[in-house]
């Protein structure tokens, strides 16, 4: 336990971790200033050495293994809040800083989504089942940050506000062409053909994914308006008045993002209006958690915003608008960790108990990083021109406070 108690009592500075080793022996970390309390039994004597070499693989790993278990009315949440509420003091601890180091040098080539090995990638996690995601997503399946615009609403109503945000910052008039890249199970797709007269196209690397939003468009009665196409967006070859991409953009990887931005400028004409919903964070360029792109997202990157504008700088596109979404992901996150939970017998069913741990951690870990970490959504709004959105912001209420009444008329309202 020598590194291992080296390192924790450097790491826990806010709040208390309690270690019972394998051996039944406590240790006691941290309690100088006020933070959670977490007891935590490690059962296999392998976990003292690798936590300090590899702590966030091993840790997510132990986890899921069951050789790492929280007691005395301590739990995984409480872990991994004390976890990030301490990230900095981790990061500076000397072994952790020239591992960091050495793995930055690497980053890119883990990045890496090439045509091909990125459909690989997105099958990795979307491909799972659409039954599994029904266990914890809304009722229409959309599985990105959603925005609450009121304490109290529920997880269906914010994320119908985030469809309607992105509807209203694409300005969109009747006869336009649009593009949605990543479309996920198509609900925003079909929304912005249900409100406005234009026609949509949406790409996925998802067979899953594709087969269910085709099937949703048709029962909409929108086949004419709406189809979706299992393609890379590098593929697509038609232009676009407005181009919309949500939750995709953290797998492009940052060696492809003066792909992307060449692309999204390709298929757009000179007025085009592009709007990017992406994670990211407010720290300095990074990495992925190795826990997480092992496990969860292959390929996967959620980028510093300065990597995201310098490349569209370089591809002569206006950044005409940008938000940013603090607090919505941990609030989107704390309704799927409980509607997982809820169903968490049904997730065993159709996997194993190894697999429930795993999304457990990955759900509640990714919380934890919006709540008290460096993680946040943005919005990028790009153009080839200054004036191609208004240049009062005004707009983008007006057309939310429009499409709720349209909603109404229309019978959407959630």
């Amino acid at each position: 336990m020598f590194l291992l108690s080296h390192m924790l009592k450097s790491f826990i500075r806010k709040g208390q971790l309690t270690v019972i080793d394998a051996e039944g022996k406590r240790h006691v970390f941290g309690g100088g200033e006020p933070g959670p309390q977490v007891t935590m039994r490690l059962t296999d004597p392998k976990l003292y050495r690798s936590l300090v070499f590899k702590a966030e693989l091993v840790a997510g790993e132990a986890y899921m293994d069951g050789t790492m278990r929280f007691e005395e009315g301590s739990s995984l949440r409480d872990f991994l809040m004390l976890f990030s509420v301490n990230r900095l003091s981790l990061g500076s601890y000397p072994i952790q800083k020239i591992l960091r180091a050495v793995k930055m040098r690497f980053r890119k080539s883990l990045q890496s989504n090439r045509k091909g090995e990125a459909q690989r990638n997105v099958a990795h996690h979307y491909d799972l089942g659409n039954d599994f995601y029904r266990l914890f997503l809304d009722d229409n399946m959309l599985y990105s940050c959603a925005y609450f615009r009121e304490e109290g609403e529920t997880l269906e109503e914010a994320q119908r506000n985030k469809l309607r945000l992105l509807a209203a910052k694409l300005n969109l008039k009747p006869g336009m062409k649009v593009l949605d890249i990543g479309c996920g199970w198509g609900d925003l797709a079909i929304y912005l053909a249900q409100l406005e007269d234009v026609s949509v196209v949406g790409v996925t690397l998802s067979k899953e994914q594709h087969a269910l939003a085709t099937n949703r468009a048709k029962d909409a009665g929108l086949a004419g308006r709406v189809r979706f196409e299992l393609k890379d967006y590098r593929d697509v070859e038609e232009t676009f008045d407005r181009i919309v991409s949500v939750g995709m953009f953290e797998h492009v990887g940052v060696q492809h993002y003066d792909e992307f931005f060449k692309k999204l400028n390709a298929l757009m004409p000179d007025d085009g209006v592009a709007v990017i919903h992406s994670i990211g964070h407010m720290s300095p360029p990074g990495m992925t958690s190795p826990w997480l792109r092992k496990y969860i997202f292959p390929g996967g990157y959620s980028p510093a915003l300065s990597e995201v504008v310098a490349v569209t700088e370089q591809n002569s596109l206006w950044v005409t608008d940008i938000e940013i979404l603090r607090l919505h992901y941990a609030m989107t996150l704390a309704h799927w960790c409980g509607r997982f939970e809820a169903n968490r017998h049904k997730v065993v069913a159709m996997y194993d108990e190894r697999f429930a741990r795993m999304w457990e951690f990955y759900l509640i870990s990714c919380e934890m990083m919006f709540r008290a970490g460096s993680q946040m959504v943005f919005h990028l709004q790009l153009s080839r021109k200054r004036d191609a959105a208004p240049i009062v912001r005004d707009y983008v209420t007006d057309r939310q406070r429009a499409y709720i009444e349209r909603e109404k008329e229309l019978g959407l309202a959630v």
